[in-house]
């Protein structure tokens, strides 16, 4: 599965990133984002490199959530199907909560989670109606447990994520649609680039190689990089409080 893939802010990042390594794999892709003049340069340098794939891009600001559905009907009556959709794009948070930036932590629950229940929602119908696919949901390493400072409301939407897409694999149980949940440990991208402790942190070609092996897989539950997140997932859920509050 995953001849026709679409994929959220594609314009940057690992959405790009997705996008280059599956193109090269011969797939026809559905891109889309908020900035309109990096997917089109995308598209371009796309269909240069590979002349036998059809890539459809659209403008996309994911919390305008009626536009949701309008892109992705659009992208499957241009393609003809969509075999896997991924809700990549997203946000991270700025401000400890409390301190005056209630409107940026606000947009980060808004993009990272209640815009990506509505993008299971559009994906969910179309797959329901061609009774396959395969959704894809990027949560995070920092979903695991709650995160202190400007990481807080971050963690928090990850975490919401992560409960969505098991919900989703209960629901999908048995039935030809497949439900991935991706957890990414730090790859660099422009969300961390200034972080400065971003501990195991891997380039993008390394950790896009390693995201789309994973997603590939359909696994109920992949960490990207398998090593050392895998194992280290289980220490970070085992740790009692205060010396995961001391290490955090």
């Amino acid at each position: 599965m995953g001849k026709t893939i679409l994929i959220t802010g594609a314009s940057t990042g690992l959405g790009e990133g997705m996008a280059r390594a599956w193109a090269a794999k011969g797939c026809d892709l559905a891109l889309c984002a908020r900035r309109s003049d990096r997917l089109e340069q995308l598209q371009s340098e796309l269909q240069q490199q590979h002349a036998d794939i059809r890539v459809v891009i659209r403008q996309l600001d994911v919390c305008d959530y009626d536009q949701v559905f309008t892109v992705f009907r659009e992208f499957q009556q241009e393609l003809g199907t969509l075999d896997r959709i991924v809700v990549n794009a997203g946000m991270g948070s700025k401000a400890a909560i409390g301190h005056g930036d209630f409107v940026s932590n606000r947009r980060t629950a808004e993009t990272n989670f209640v815009a990506a229940l509505a993008q299971c929602e559009a994906a969910m119908e179309i797959f329901r109606e061609q009774n396959r696919g395969h959704l894809v949901l990027l949560s995070s390493v920092s979903g695991i447990r709650g995160f202190r400072g400007p990481f807080n409301v971050y963690a928090a939407t990850k975490a919401a994520v992560a409960s969505l897409a098991e919900g989703l694999q209960l629901d999908t149980l048995g039935t030809p649609i497949r439900v991935t949940n991706i957890l990414p440990g730090y790859i660099l991208t422009d969300i961390n680039r200034e972080v400065k402790n971003a501990p195991f942190r891997v380039d993008l070609e390394t950790g896009v190689r390693a995201l789309v092996k994973a997603i590939e897989s359909e696994k109920r539950r992949a960490y990207v990089p398998w090593w050392p997140w895998t194992p280290l997932s289980y220490v970070l859920k085992a740790l009692p409080f205060r010396l995961f509050a001391k290490i955090m």
